[in-house]
């Protein structure tokens, strides 16, 4: 293999490495912080996390990737006053876009409010509102970096930003939550607190990046090409322009899923008497009780499968359409050796989880336990539909998994709807449309992959195998906690007890019925102990 793409799967790596590791650092600190917030408090911190999602896609989520592909094209070329006109093009628009979002989310919080159904939210979204500013600025230093082919800036950035951000978010909503927990503000300023953490690893993680752009300037920004032909700044915002639309269009409808749905889940509530508090304290069940634990093994799955994908691209632009379905396959079943086990695992162990990692939380504790046990296959489906749109677009149909998705959505809001206007399951609703929509892009996108890419599936080894082996690991896992919690009365000897069974069980049976061949798992790390293990 050449040394460019050795660098290119290295730094693929390199980047999905820093995705895994910034999302169990994510997990872990809205731990604590969810106990402290309480129901209500959780559900204005995800309702404003939900606006200032969309906020950020609209204005700069599609810095990085734009600024990236630019500057990449004209290093390749020489051409380094253009690149240099990239840079600062793209940070006049970062500056102008974020600007624009932070008005109107610190000037509009007050309209929200009453839009969500949500008092008390201001406050959060005011916290929030510098934060689109900064994250503008942030993406288009990010971009930079890595139109060089340097990933190690933008991973030590995001790693760096989400530990100030676990310090203070945490920090922040003690403090708040000591200063106002008897009051009746409380929920909104341990939310303010919460997002308090955002903005302050934001504007470190800038820092950061901003040192090291002034400590490596002079070995990019010095070079000058002769020969260069310059281009106009009109043609430069063009191609900007031309490269961010279709990620805001592709990005906008997974976002604005969610705060579509704290939407109509407010408002539809509120019509059927529901009071505003127990609405709010329902979205933080929900929003942090399942969404948290339905996202951990997705963002765990697909950033390991991130890795694999370059490597996918490099294959197909040598036309070795062998090497990309052998690739396609294990990259998938790595995904579902993931993800059948955690939503199978969530399911038996939801009682457990809940009593362990939210002790605080107990007002709605049984519907928490409910709504993972019915909504954990959501892992497999979330799982697949983000790796077969990476696939697509890999094999550059960008405007598939756009038009799935937009299929998917329009579904999910009618059905959503439908039943919180005509029927009693309340929360419950959002759990069954939160399945459905990614259930229906994976469709869309596996006949996809199928009929544009020419990809054979190999459903008993990719699917049926790693199905199997998660439901004996079930049976197991459900039947050693219940046992056993009788004779110790301890959930947490007792749910170490049922994982640790679950683990063996898994591994044995998956490698007992050949779910990976030798070759296969000699490729992943780790993988030639098990090869061993499995003869």
């Amino acid at each position: 293999m050449s040394e460019k793409k050795k660098n290119v799967l290295l730094q693929g790596g390199i980047l999905a490495g820093a995705g895994i590791i910034t999302k169990i650092i994510g997990f872990a600190y809205r731990i604590p912080m969810g106990n402290m917030m309480g129901e209500e408090g959780n559900g204005l911190y995800s309702v404003a996390f939900g606006i200032y999602g969309i906020a950020l896609t609209i204005s700069s989520y599609s810095l990085p990737l734009a600024v990236s592909k630019m500057v990449s094209a004209r290093v390749a070329k020489a051409e380094y006053q253009n690149m240099r006109r990239v840079l600062v093009s793209a940070l006049v628009y970062g500056l102008i876009a974020g600007m624009i979002a932070m008005n109107v989310l610190f000037f509009g919080a007050g309209v929200m409010e009453k839009l969500y159904h949500k008092p008390g939210i201001y406050r959060p979204l005011r916290v929030l509102a510098p934060t689109t500013f900064i994250v503008a600025l942030l993406g288009v230093f990010r971009g930079y970096f890595q139109g060089h082919g340097d990933m190690v800036p933008t991973s030590v950035s995001q790693i760096l930003e989400q530990v100030v951000n676990a310090l203070i978010s945490v920090f922040a909503t003690w403090q708040f939550m000591r200063m106002y927990g008897t009051s009746k503000e409380a929920p909104s300023y341990s939310a303010a607190g919460g997002t308090l953490g955002t903005l302050a690893g934001a504007a470190t993680a800038l820092l950061f990046i901003m040192y090291l752009f002034g400590t490596t300037r002079k070995r990019y920004m010095n070079k000058i090409n002769p020969a260069e032909r310059i281009e106009s700044s009109s043609s430069i915002y063009k191609a900007l322009f031309l490269t961010i639309i279709p990620v805001i269009l592709s990005q906008t409808i997974y976002q604005i899923g969610y705060t579509i749905d704290d939407l109509m889940f407010g408002n539809l509530m509120a019509i059927r008497g529901y009071k505003d508090q127990v609405v709010t304290s329902l979205q933080g069940v929900y929003n942090t009780q399942y969404n948290q634990l339905v996202n951990l093994p997705v963002a765990i799955a697909t950033a390991m499968a991130a890795s694999t994908l370059p490597s996918i691209v490099l294959s197909r632009m040598q036309n070795d359409t062998h090497g990309v379905n052998q690739k396609i396959t294990q990259v998938i079943k790595v995904n579902m050796v993931i993800a059948f086990p955690s939503a199978i695992g969530l399911a038996v162990l939801a009682e457990p989880i809940m009593k362990m990692l939210f002790p605080r939380l107990v007002t709605y504790q049984p519907q928490a336990i409910m709504l993972l046990m019915t909504g954990s296959s959501a892992v497999v489906f979330y799982a697949l539909s983000t790796l077969t749109t990476s696939i697509l677009q890999g094999h550059n149909f960008m405007r598939l998994p756009v038009i799935h998705s937009a299929i998917s959505l329009g579904i999910h809001i009618v059905l959503l709807g439908i039943l919180l206007a005509t029927t009693d399951l309340n929360v419950y609703a959002l759990v069954i449309c939160n399945v459905l929509f990614p259930l229906v892009v994976s469709m869309l996108n596996c006949r996809a992959i199928t009929k544009e890419v020419g990809y054979r599936w190999e459903f008993w080894n990719t699917f049926i195998k790693p199905l199997l082996a998660s439901a004996a690991m079930g049976i197991v896992a459900f039947a050693v906690y219940h046992v056993f919690y009788d004779a110790f009365k301890n959930v947490y000897i007792v749910s170490l007890m049922a994982f640790g069974a679950a683990v063996i069980v898994y591994a044995v049976v998956i490698l007992q019925i050949r779910c990976f061949s030798e070759d296969e798992l000699r490729s992943i790390p780790g993988g030639r102990f098990l090869a061993r293990l499995m003869r």
